[in-house]
């Protein structure tokens, strides 16, 4: 059962994946801030869905949406 608010948390694989862009592009992202803000879960990088869909929102180009 999914619970109202629930928000998946992404490994940096299926981020990358998603994107299709390398993971050591997220690795160099998160050390500039720049790209979707991630979270560290017991040592391992997560991203939740919304800010990876908030991040594809502010980047896309209006003239191809």
């Amino acid at each position: 059962m999914v619970t109202a608010g629930y928000d998946p948390l992404l490994t940096i694989e299926e981020v990358s994946e998603w994107l299709g862009i390398p993971r050591g592009t997220l690795y160099q992202w998160r050390t500039r801030k720049q790209g979707p803000r991630a979270i560290k879960v017991g040592g391992a990088l997560r991203y939740r869905r919304t800010e990876v869909e908030t991040y594809l929102d502010q980047h896309t180009d209006p003239r191809t949406a």
